[in-house]
């Protein structure tokens, strides 16, 4: 039986038991650095399949390594962890247990997925032609991102190629998406606060009002994707937080602002922070106003490796065949700190399609009734797995 053949197989076999620990993760959220149940599964896996692993004092990260030959090149498989501070809003039986808590991004889909490789690729681990490392990485949902502890603790090390999914309910159960070059935007935040100076709202001209000033800052920091960045590099300066004032009648002093910024081109990503404090410090001065900005960087665009994408491709044709590939074609603006691992080592990172109507999981993510199709799992796990397999083979050449 061809090694292809086998891995398909073997994934079919486990299957059911994937779909429960799935489940599981999902009854039982965890935010972002408290991943410590979702790792006690995961080492339990791995424990009575008899795979190596390291874990961390620092973070909840785990790291699993199948070794044929040390001497042989090793690819890697990330799945990450952490779930997000919302309720769920669902009937079904395996909806969160933690009040506040749900995996409303389909991590519990991806660590599953990833578990599943490990024991899939284990089993036949005298048949590769090298070694697979499975990282399950914390804290993706955070600005700072897992990604940075997981290289930091060396899970790039003797890595020659790293390839990830993630579940997308704008694509049909039995597709993927698939994007070479620019896929995500890379994901900023910003924090600004302006100063003012209280007075009775009736005598308006013995203060500064911190809340016009700040409205004309937002207003002013709106238009510098329309007018001064080139459209042809699409970017987002979006608000999503504003506080301040203390009474109707009282002139406000204070008032913090806090958003995000989207960006596909990383020299217009490096401008950005200026042109926005520029405009706060210009508005502030004029209204005699003072303020306070801060810009902090997260993880930059991701860009996949165009030939990975294509041993990504053959892997999914093999699984699919042609009617299953979607060429998403333009980059969306949302982050994934997956990008990290794409500065360091080529790869790819695909969409997995989980939209069953009949199911109802065609529930866009972040929502209270996101879902995922278990009958995608078997899909993410044989391509991942072969796409390893593609890798190997012609890292070994």
């Amino acid at each position: 039986m061809k090694l292809s053949e086998a891995i398909q197989k073997e994934v079919d076999q486990i299957f059911d038991r994937i779909v429960n620990i799935r489940h599981d993760i999902h009854q039982n959220p965890e935010l972002s650095g408290h991943e410590e149940e979702t790792r006690l599964l995961i080492r339990s896996i791995l424990e009575a399949e008899g795979i190596p692993f390291r874990t961390f004092e620092e973070h909840y990260g785990v790291i699993a390594d199948i070794v044929k030959d040390p001497a042989l090149p090793t690819v890697a498989i990330r799945g990450d962890m952490d779930a997000l501070p919302m309720p769920e809003n669902s009937a079904k039986p395996y909806a969160s247990k933690k009040e506040g808590i749900m995996h409303a991004c389909g991590h519990d889909a991806h660590t599953a997925t990833a578990l599943g490789c490990a024991l899939v690729l284990n089993r036949l681990k005298e048949k590769l032609p090298g070694n697979v490392r499975i990282i399950f990485q914390p804290s993706e949902e955070v600005l700072e991102g897992g990604s940075s502890q997981m290289i930091e603790a060396g899970a790039l090390e003797g890595v020659s190629a790293i390839f990830g999914l993630h579940v997308y309910p704008y694509l049909h159960t039995g597709q993927i998406g698939y994007k070479y070059g620019v896929m995500m935007a890379a994901s900023d935040t910003f924090r600004f606060d302006i100063y003012g100076k209280t007075a009775h709202g009736a005598r308006p001209h013995e203060g500064i009002d911190a809340i016009l000033v700040t409205a004309m800052v937002i207003d002013s920091l709106n238009h510098i994707v329309s007018r001064r960045i080139d459209p042809i590099h699409p970017a987002v300066i979006s608000m999503g937080k504003i506080e301040g004032g203390k009474a109707p009648n009282v002139i406000c002093d204070f008032v913090s602002v806090a958003g995000t910024v989207r960006t596909v081109n990383a020299s217009v990503r490096e401008k950005i922070p200026e042109m926005m404090e520029t405009t706060i410090a210009g508005i502030c001065k004029a209204m005699d106003a003072k303020y306070h900005f801060d810009y902090e960087f997260g993880p930059p665009e991701l860009k996949n490796n165009d030939h990975m994408v294509d041993l990504l491709k053959r892997a999914a044709l093999e699984v699919l065949g042609p009617e299953g590939l979607v060429d998403l074609i333009d980059p969306v603006m949302g982050g994934e700190d997956f990008a990290r691992y794409l500065q360091i080592v080529p790869g790819a990172f695909f969409r997995l399609g989980i939209c069953n109507e009949e199911k109802g999981t065609c529930v866009p993510q972040h929502n209270t009734r996101f879902d995922v199709d278990d009958d995608a799992l078997a899909i993410g796990m044989k391509i991942l797995c072969l796409t390893a397999v593609e890798a190997l083979d012609e890292a070994k050449r």
